[in-house]
């Protein structure tokens, strides 16, 4: 990466051409556009999830049996984050491949119905098959944006993973698909109530007007 960040359009000498694109959409999308940041969380088998991090009431660390038994049965779950403004679309299927994704693709378009929606996502083989390719020429709005390997940082649907982790698995016991699609649609409407913008980069420090205190014992 360059020393000096992205200003506008312009680029510097040592930027990688990929991930600049992409911070470039996060930070000033196009005109009418829509971001999209999409990804696969799974497989998400049946059983009983660790508790989150934390300390009881008590003062000791929240412990939990070990419990070793797992469903036959497997879960993806698809999430797409909608940047402008945190909003999450999520739909669970058996299996990750095109037909499914295809499906995720649809709902994205039918939330976004107007201007062009730029999906950031990993090159999988689902995302860039033939089948794929062929749908997406009847449905020129959504744009594919592919991360390159080894910067799933700049996927921001990971950092959404992280909270639906603890708010919908942790500490739970799932019996069968059919509760985690229910926990995900739960757990989806609730997180969506009290979205807010994603915004690219870390905030600005705040400002220091004191900047030393000097105290005097006497």
């Amino acid at each position: 990466m360059a020393p000096h960040p992205l200003l506008g359009e312009v680029e510097g000498p040592r930027f990688r051409g990929k991930r600049t694109r992409i911070i470039g959409l996060y930070a000033s999308p196009p005109d009418g556009a829509t971001v999209v940041c999409a990804d696969e969380l799974g497989p998400v088998i049946p059983r009983t999830f660790p508790p989150g991090p934390g300390w009881s009431p008590d003062g000791h660390r929240v412990k939990a049996e070990l419990d070793y038994s797992r469903g036959p049965e497997k879960t993806w779950v698809y999430g797409g984050l909608r940047v402008a403004d945190g909003q999450e679309i999520t739909m669970t299927a058996p299996s990750r491949n095109s037909g499914f994704y295809q499906q995720f693709l649809q709902m994205l378009e039918e939330a976004n119905p107007s201007g062009d929606i730029y999906v950031i996502t990993d090159d999988l083989s689902s995302h860039n098959s033939l089948s794929t390719r062929t749908w997406l020429e009847a449905h020129p709005r959504i744009k594919h944006v592919f991360i390159p390997v080894g910067a799933c940082w700049l996927n921001l649907q990971e950092a959404w993973w992280r909270i639906f982790r603890k708010a919908a698995l942790a500490g739970q016991t799932f019996a069968g698909p059919d509760e985690i699609a229910q926990a995900t649609r739960l757990t989806t409407t609730q997180l969506n109530t009290r979205a807010r913008p994603w915004i690219w980069g870390r905030p600005a420090p705040p400002t220091r007007y004191l900047r030393r205190r000097y105290v005097y014992c006497l």
